[in-house]
């Protein structure tokens, strides 16, 4: 083994661990910064188009959206699903047959507010129970994040909360938020930035003050079994599925088509909907 595939292994076993106790991790400088604004512009370029389809983004709050797009309206798609970081932590976590099942952005214009904390779906078994992680999602920011920009903020450790009694098995009831307040970490990634997590892990959106908006790429990821392939819908044409790596091929979840269809959003988390007092 090189020097460099040792220390890329030693990276990855350090970073699983955190993974596995935090239920977050990241990475700096991934990608340079020019990669990072071609990323913004193409996530913006899909909001404006997404914004004027029935269906082709979903509130996610006041002032916030969510958007799924084609993986061939991202030009670094093939990039982001190749390095060598992605693909250590998805084979580590989730195994050698992980699925990517989804490509899309947040957006939080000037005047979001805080969102409920949250998880982005219920948690199975084999996490609360099990303590294993059968999902990732990968975040990279469109922008240097200010604190006025309403950044992410998570509650380490809490991948591994039941959650059963929930509100819809995903949102802790409120007189529960001071705890998920007490471990409370903001994030303030740099262009180039990614970052892993569970989507069990209890976080949400702030209060966003900045006249710039945030935008920050999702990449859904799963174990075999996870399911959350069927809330999702991507889409390759023939020709650009021809030409994709053949370790793109053997793991993206998708219909191949003659014609790209207008991304009609199916994750509409209606809890999210109408934002949240800070506490």
């Amino acid at each position: 083994m090189s020097s460099v595939d040792q220390s890329l292994a030693d990276e990855l076993y350090r970073d699983l661990r955190t993974l596995t106790t935090d239920g977050i991790v990241g990475k700096k400088s991934a990608f340079p910064r020019e990669w990072a604004e071609s990323m913004r512009e193409d996530m913006m370029t899909a909001f404006w188009s997404a914004i004027q389809q029935p269906g082709g983004a979903v509130g996610r709050g006041p002032r916030r959206w969510y958007v799924e797009i084609h993986p061939e309206e991202f030009g670094g798609f093939v990039d982001l699903v190749t390095h060598p970081w992605v693909v250590g932590m998805c084979e580590r976590t989730l195994g050698k047959d992980y699925q990517i099942v989804e490509i899309g952005f947040d957006v939080p214009f000037q005047g979001a507010k805080y969102q409920p904390w949250h998880r982005d779906f219920p948690s199975p078994a084999e996490t609360y129970a099990d303590r294993r992680i059968t999902s990732l999602a990968f975040n990279l920011t469109g922008v240097d994040v200010t604190e006025d920009m309403g950044p992410f903020e998570v509650a380490p450790g809490t991948q591994y909360v039941d959650g059963r009694d929930w509100k819809h098995e995903m949102f802790p009831p409120k007189e529960s938020w001071p705890e998920f307040q007490s471990k409370a970490v903001r994030k303030f990634p740099q262009l180039g930035d990614i970052s892993c997590r569970s989507a069990l892990t209890v976080h949400r959106g702030t209060e966003h003050a900045s006249p710039i908006a945030r935008p920050v790429l999702v990449l859904g990821v799963d174990a075999p079994g996870a399911g959350h392939a069927e809330l999702h819908d991507l889409m390759v044409t023939q020709t650009y599925f021809d030409a994709l790596p053949d370790l793109v091929k053997e793991h993206l979840v998708c219909r191949v088509v003659d014609t790209l269809e207008p991304v009609i959003q199916k994750h509409d988390i209606e809890g999210l909907v109408m934002g949240a007092d800070p506490e």
